[in-house]
């Protein structure tokens, strides 16, 4: 259901269907009977399109296209039918308006407390008291010079207005264009979606969203079908229609069973030909999103899009058979259905501290208002004896709404609404950037995850490698050729089959085109493996294409298609005497088992011992394989016409077969690999390589990377012996035997998807070292979605990968290339340092700001920075400073520390000695200043002015020093690990620069010209020299502190841990029996919207509640507590999952296995030892509570609930 091009920019639907009409535009159908037709399924569908179209061809003729050549490639043909049948585009919804995001920003506390707060105050003053009273009621306005300053005392309350305006906007602008660049990036990702259709005989990549209703589709394997369609031709198709129907077991699809083909499902297995039949709002998926998006439910509309778009793998994933049905099914739900519940790192760690300060925060302004009134009350009523008069009322109420109003700015500045804005700024600018270092991030916080990678699970294929395969041994009538034979040397005989073996057992949309530039390689489409193979026809001076015309696709009387579990591809023809012909090609150790014959140099079929093949894996085999080379089998097998086999019984079919050859295959390093890899060595990153390769084809390799170094401690296994050494008697996985294994692992070779998966999840849930590992996988087949899921991070390939794969990951590469997952780690290293840099600045503002109001308060009675000042000030040092900071472009030298793991504190001790050190610099400074600042600069005290006083020059230079050494330090705030020159690569940020520059020149218009509003006086050239001459001392005293060695100031404690391991709060267990409540009582897709609504609220809530005493001491790091959930065998998992807990890595050990899932099932589909079927909760982790495992650490994952209660 993912993408379904839902927001391509060139169409728009057009209104004007004409579905009146009859058998419209001269087609045969109409959009009411092809609607129809497709709620179909299975033999009542077939019986209609007999009934009504005789077959698929006749459906065909009446939509006016060819099964063969397609539509012709014709402009107003094409939109002839997107106005009769619609278009493939799916509108998206409406996005928030400018103004509903104002007055979402609006309703901040702190800027409403502040709009009450202007509001009173602007009434107040304009009620002016009876004259003669004034006396009685204290000094009012004694330093007026005229009537007319006193009247100006409106100023104020409509200057504070005025900021909160600013600052709204600012917020509203912010959320807009986020929200635009993340449109931005969804319709990128949704036009890169290409499908491929025939028209005018050629196979083209067209975008989804230009499908109409009369294509001709190919489908294969991995691709996410973009409309409804009837299959004319298939090769062993299977679909998983899950995510329209929630069945988990693949459909068989065949032209004369079950021909219907539906949007939003996913191909499986196998490969075939459809006519399109509904696109868009009338394909399957349409209709899903119109009942949901008709009208009113806006927002359901976008929760559903949003977990199409993250969730549709959720119900997708699980029949991928892993090994740990149960497992994957719960984590998927986890982990896609909700946005990212448990937060990422950096959130996690920004939104306690953020709590924290605001707490602080609040506690020192009601201080600074409580102090304020007492003060005041017994100075005037105490001590000077007055009595409160009923005139002089609106006078007192003046100062204290002028104190309360103190009172919010000391809170308006303590708060840091700067951070989440840096966080977005952040995050949403290296999004930007990393789309031009072929980064396409799917979701924002696994940029940053990144920064924290510790390792990597590379495939080999075409990530660290070019993907561009060769020919460059061969084994042919009994003799080893080191390159390209002549094709004189061999017989006819074995030539002939040889061509035939390689033309057609491998896909037809596989070919080699000629090159598109003089002097270029041939172009290669389609599988690379096959590609290397037709080379080699070519190489041999034959043509596959002739040999292709003379069997056409649809005459192969049987394809058995690659998948992961068998490792070969058969194809079947039917002989012209009537006997059967098949070919059939693999991995070399696999397919030479079912051998027993092979050509000799004659070409006669000569016999084949086991004791030959042994014979051959030591001298053909081997060598090839220590060269990096992957070797492919390439047999045969007659059968008579008499003889005709049960041709579902695929172990009998394929078996007794013919070798013709065994070939070496090359696919040569990328260049620019092994110093990408030494990179990540160096930053703390382990690579490991995950193969379905042959052990010793991955191992050459490896070494060509870097990936094992001689001399290392390493382990290099294959998929075999790896779960033998992690699974127990009873062929459970156990965490502890995992952890022997995956420290040293670095290279798994034959592995199976389920492989991937175990190992990925076995070294995240591992608890051996004292961080936990986040793991980084890159994917491209439709098996490695478990595995994608799973991981911290998951890199689909952006021109391999299949659809599944890029709907399970979390950024796809487009260039398919590992040095692009080196720039991703360096851009989320770079996203966690900028935020750092923001709140070293940040803090040092903050703590200055708050200790000068508040004390300046508690002794003048006045603060010296006025609201409208620190509204200033907050509006500079939060939003412009975010922007000016998150920018920063990353350096190589990110590379060259460790990663930070998830429980190191977001400040650091070296910047908690940094925000200190300025604090004390600037207390200084601004103290000597109020206190005597009048003798130095020789001017009147601006302290204790009467209520409406005018501006005066004292005050002025305090907050014009005040923000000129903000400004520097912001200059201070670029680095943040005691870094001496805070210049370095300054200017390779325009923004910061533009930002400094642009905050300097605002500040001289405020000082000069601000007046009254900004309670500002102009000061005179010297006065200014002074305040930047005191700014600059900030880059002076930089250097000061940065020569103290941090390691002397024990005293110095780090803050804002991630969220400790034992901080499971009772609020989130209460939230887990709540979710399960609920789940007992709605329907599953109901259940899904409702649980977002809850999440939202659950998060609001959760940021108040975040950091109660922890309640459940030594529980294990969150990460890993896995829930425990009784699985029943829900339709979701069948006891037939069981099939497929042991790989088959090979098919000798069929008959093992057969054995071993005669035994009784294992306890349940969850492999990991922990989830037990009998519905009674049972923990075998020692560390695990019963509660943590009741209710994961996750309590967000409400998923998990609704499959247990189902």
């Amino acid at each position: 259901m993912g993408d379904m091009a839902n927001s391509s920019i060139e169409f728009h639907p057009k209104p004007q269907q004409q579905r009146e009409a009859p058998h419209a535009g001269g087609f045969g159908c109409t959009l009411a009977e092809l609607r129809s037709l497709m709620e179909l399924r299975g033999a009542e569908a077939l019986q209609k399109v007999q009934e009504a179209y005789g077959d698929v061809s006749g459906l065909c003729r009446r939509l006016k296209t060819s099964p063969t050549e397609g539509l012709a490639n014709n402009a107003n043909d094409l939109e002839k039918r997107r106005q009769i049948y619609g278009q493939n585009f799916i509108p998206p919804k409406q996005p928030k308006t400018f103004l509903q995001l104002v007055w979402e920003a609006l309703q901040d506390v702190t800027l409403i407390i502040l709009e009450v707060a202007a509001i009173v105050s602007l009434g107040l003053s304009f009620y002016a008291p009876p004259g003669e009273e004034s006396e009685a009621c204290g000094n009012v306005s004694a330093g007026a010079e005229d009537e007319g300053e006193a009247e100006a005392g409106w100023i104020e309350g409509a200057a504070i207005l005025l900021s909160v305006t600013c600052v709204v906007l600012v917020t509203a602008f912010n959320d807009w264009s986020k929200e635009r660049q993340f449109r931005g990036l969804q319709s990128r990702i949704e036009q890169e979606q290409r499908f491929s259709v025939i028209r005018d005989g050629q196979l083209l990549q067209v975008p989804v969203a230009a499908l109409v209703v009369g294509d001709i589709a190919q489908v294969k394997y991995g691709d996410l079908l973009p409309a409804d369609g009837v299959l004319i031709q298939g090769n062993d198709l299977k679909i998983d229609e899950s995510s329209l129907t929630g069945e988990s077991d693949h459909v068989r699809k065949s032209a004369d069973k079950d021909p219907m083909l539906l949007s939003g499902t996913h191909v499986m297995e196998g490969s075939g030909r459809m006519v399109v039949t509904a696109v868009g709002v009338n394909s399957q998926t349409g209709i899903i999103f119109t009942l949901l998006g008709a009208g009113g439910e806006e927002e359901e509309k976008k929760d559903k899009k949003a977990k199409k778009q993250d969730g549709a793998v959720a119900m997708e994933m699980q029949p991928l058979k892993s090994a740990e049905g149960g497992e994957t099914e719960e984590r998927e739900k986890k982990k896609a259905s909700v946005p990212k519940k448990e937060k990422s790192v950096l959130q996690g760690k920004l939104t306690k501290l953020a709590v924290q300060i605001g707490k602080a925060g609040l506690v020192m302004s009601a201080i600074t208002v409580i102090i304020l009134v007492l003060y005041f009350v017994i100075e005037t009523f105490v001590v000077d004896g007055r009595v409160w008069l009923a005139e002089c009322t609106p006078v007192y109420v003046q100062y204290f709404v002028k104190f309360f109003i103190i009172g919010v700015t000391v809170l308006v500045v303590a708060v840091p609404e700067g951070l989440p804005l840096a966080v977005t700024i952040s995050l949403a600018y290296s999004v930007k950037k990393m789309m031009r270092d072929n980064n396409l991030v799917r979701h924002l916080d696994a940029c940053e995850t990144m920064g924290n990678a510790t390792a990597i699970c590379s495939d080999k294929t075409g990530t660290l490698t070019t993907n561009r395969m060769t020919v460059v041994q061969s084994y042919l009538g009994d003799t080893h050729y080191k390159e390209v034979p002549a094709p004189s040397t061999l017989t006819p005989r074995i030539l002939d089959l040889l061509v035939h073996a390689i033309s057609i057992n491998s896909a037809y949309t596989t070919k080699i085109l000629p090159p598109e530039k003089e002097g270029a390689l041939p172009r290669q489409v389609g599988n690379k493996t096959e590609c290397a193979l037709l080379g080699f026809v070519l190489d041999l001076k034959r043509d596959f294409q002739p040999v292709r015309e003379q069997i056409p696709e649809d005459k192969l009387y049987k394809v058995y298609t690659f998948n992961s579990v068998r490792k070969s591809m058969s194809t079947v023809i039917r002989m012209p005497d009537g006997g059967f012909r098949l070919f059939s090609k693999g991995a070399s150790e696999i397919l030479l088992k079912k051998c027993t014959n092979i050509l000799n140099s004659n070409g006669e079929p000569r016999g084949f011992r086991p004791r030959d093949r042994d014979d051959m894996v030591k001298k053909i085999i081997e060598p090839m394989a220590c060269d990096g080379l992957r070797t492919i089998c390439i047999a045969y097998r007659d059968f008579s016409a008499a003889q005709e086999p049960d041709w579902d019984n695929e172990n009998e079919v394929v078996g007794d077969l013919t070798c013709i050859a065994v070939v070496g295959i090359e696919d040569p390093v990328r260049p620019e690999v092994p110093e990408a890899i030494r990179k990540c060595q160096r930053a703390g990153i382990t690579v490991r390589m995950v193969t379905g390769d042959n052990i010793n084809t991955a191992r050459a390799i490896a070494a060509k990377c870097g990936i094992i170094q001689p001399g290392e401690d390493f382990l290099c296994l294959e998929g075999k012996e790896f779960n033998r050494r992690i699974r127990n008697e009873k062929g459970e996985i156990e965490q502890e035997r995992l952890d022997k294994v995956w420290p040293k692992l670095r290279v798994l070779a034959r592995s199976s998807p389920t492989d991937k998966h175990t190992l990925v999840k076995g070294i995240i849930d591992s608890s051996t070292g004292e961080q936990r590992q986040v793991v980084a996988v890159t994917g491209d087949g439709t098996n490695d979605g478990p595995a994608l899921k799973k991981a911290d991070v998951g890199f689909a390939m952006g021109i391999a990968g299949t659809d599944v794969a890029k709907e399970a990951s979390d950024i796809i590469l487009t260039d398919d290339n590992f040095t692009s997952i080196v720039k991703a780690v360096m851009w989320g290293r770079n996203v966690y340092d900028s935020i750092s840099k923001f709140l070293q600045f940040q803090l040092t503002v903050n703590v200055v700001a708050v200790i000068v109001a508040f004390t300046g308060a508690c002794i003048t009675q006045d603060s010296p920075l006025k609201a409208v000042q620190m509204l200033w000030v907050n509006l500079i040092m939060d939003t412009f400073a975010s922007l000016a900071l998150a920018t920063e472009p990353p350096t190589e030298s990110l590379l060259l520390r460790k990663p930070y793991g998830r429980d190191k504190p977001l400040i650091s001790r070296t910047m908690m000695k940094n925000i200190l050190g300025h604090a004390v610099y600037q207390l200084t400074i601004i103290f000597t200043l109020l206190f005597v600042g009048e003798l130095f600069f020789d001017i009147d005290s601006g302290r204790n002015a009467p209520l409406h006083s005018p501006p005066s020059e004292h005050y002025t230079i305090i907050f014009n020093t005040f923000v000129m050494m903000q400004l520097f330090n912001e200059i201070n705030a670029r680095k943040i690990h005691g870094e001496r020159n805070v210049f370095h690569g300054i200017f390779s940020n325009p923004i910061f620069c533009t930002i400094v520059l642009g905050t300097f020149a605002i500040q001289i218009v405020i000082v000069q010209f601000g007046g009254k509003p900004f309670s500002c006086c102009p000061l005179s050239t010297e006065q200014w020299l002074w305040c930047l001459f005191v700014g600059v001392g900030e880059l002076v005293w930089g250097q000061v502190i940065a020569t103290i060695p941090t390691s002397q100031l024990k005293c110095l404690k780090e803050a804002g841990h991630g969220p400790g391991k034992d901080e499971m709060t009772d609020e989130e267990l209460a939230e887990g029996e709540e979710e399960i409540d609920h789940a007992e009582r709605e329907l599953r897709r109901g259940q899904i919207l409702w649980f977002r609504g809850l999440n939202r609220i659950q998060t609001q809530i959760r940021v108040v509640k975040a950091f109660r005493s922890s309640l459940y001491e030594g529980l294990e790091k969150p990460e890993s507590k896995t829930s425990i959930h009784n699985f029943m065998a829900t339709p979701e998992f069948l006891i037939n999952d069981y099939t497929h807990n042991i790989p088959l890595i090979d098919d000798t050990d069929v008959d093992e296995n057969e054995e071993r899932l005669r035994a009784p099932p294992p306890p349940s589909p969850n492999q990991n030892n922990n989830a037990i079927d009998s519905g009674i909760y049972l923990t075998t982790h020692g560390t695990k509570s019963a509660t943590s495992s009741v209710f994961s650490s996750r309590p967000g994952s409400p998923l998990h609930s609704v499959e247990t209660s189902l």
